[in-house]
């Protein structure tokens, strides 16, 4: 991991806070795919428009490992993008998404939700709870089980995975999973691990704010769970959660937090720490081996809380 921070500082790149948001998606957009894995072929790979409640289609992309199975159909994954709400799009996750559908053999729907700054909070929250509705609705004509969803995510995806598994406790509907890549869980950068860990290790201290100044209108609404999830009144009863931290990660103490929150509430929690690992390692499978450990991880418990048969 050092090796790569290295190299990475040699290439001496334009750090993000310092680009407009346009710049820095199609920077990110980019650059996405270097230190990620080669594109894994599977026999389903299908472009999807999902509506929205104001009418808005937003694209999405199915990813399968095998062509629509006879009733119930593949259990599926609803996957968010990370990228700080603001950069990020089904391309810079493609790698991802397939990998996890070829591990975890289910399918994988990744969403195209809205971003900041032309759309602010909480459209993306809205985007994400619209896409998992339509998901269950849409899914047996798609080949999938509506009875068999998990919601996952990087990151900022993360974040709205753990909102969306509350909305959908709240709606009464049940999910398999959350499936949470160090997720976004705090109000404010203000954790010890944001001091320790706020330069030099990727995600910057100045790219965090950078990301939540586009991302919120108004500075109250950093108080809002769903921007917050470690802020939800109630934590009972959502599905259950797999934590996939980065120990050398701002975020790292707020993921162990919002573990800890939801053992409490009685949710099944299994939580890995990476150890020296930074933010995003997930996305560098191509130079550092415990990416690939993770893709593992995060397909076991895919597996087993769909009810497949075990990795072998």
């Amino acid at each position: 991991m050092r090796g790569v921070l290295d190299r990475i500082a040699r290439a001496q790149r334009m750090p993000l806070h310092l680009l407009t948001p346009e710049q820095a998606k199609t920077f990110y957009e980019a650059g996405a795919s270097v230190l990620d894995l080669p594109p894994h072929k599977l026999k389903r790979v299908e472009q999807l428009s999902v509506p929205m409640r104001d009418g808005t289609q937003v694209a999405a992309r199915l990813y399968a490992p095998a062509l629509p199975d006879e009733a119930p159909g593949l259990p599926v994954l609803l996957y968010l993008h990370g990228g700080g709400f603001t950069v990020g799009s089904l391309n810079t996750h493609d790698s991802l998404c397939r990998h996890l559908s070829h591990l975890a053999h289910c399918a994988v729907l990744s969403l195209d939700y809205r971003l900041a700054p032309e759309h602010r909070f909480p459209t993306a929250v809205d985007d994400c709870w619209d896409g998992l509705v339509w998901l269950r609705e849409q899914a047996a004509g798609l080949g999938l089980d509506p009875d068999r969803i998990a919601v996952g995510g990087d990151s900022a995806g993360g974040t709205l995975s753990l909102v969306t598994a509350i909305q959908a406790r709240d709606a009464g509907i049940g999910l398999a999973l959350q499936l949470l890549f160090y997720p976004g869980c705090a109000a404010r950068a203000d954790t010890p691990s944001h001091k320790t860990f706020a330069h030099g290790f990727l995600l910057e201290a100045e790219a965090i704010d950078w990301f939540f100044g586009h991302y919120l209108g108004r500075d109250e609404e950093h108080e809002d769970w769903r921007f917050a999830p470690l802020l939800a009144h109630d934590l009972g009863g959502v599905a259950p959660a797999w934590f996939g931290l980065a120990e050398c990660d701002p975020l790292v103490d707020e993921g162990v937090l919002m573990a800890d929150r939801l053992r409490m509430s009685g949710v099944p929690v299994e939580l890995e720490i990476y150890r020296g690992m930074v933010h995003d390692f997930i996305k560098m499978g191509r130079a550092i081996p415990d990416a690939l450990t993770a893709h593992q991880d995060a397909a076991r418990a895919l597996r087993q809380a769909f009810g497949l048969a075990p990795l072998a």
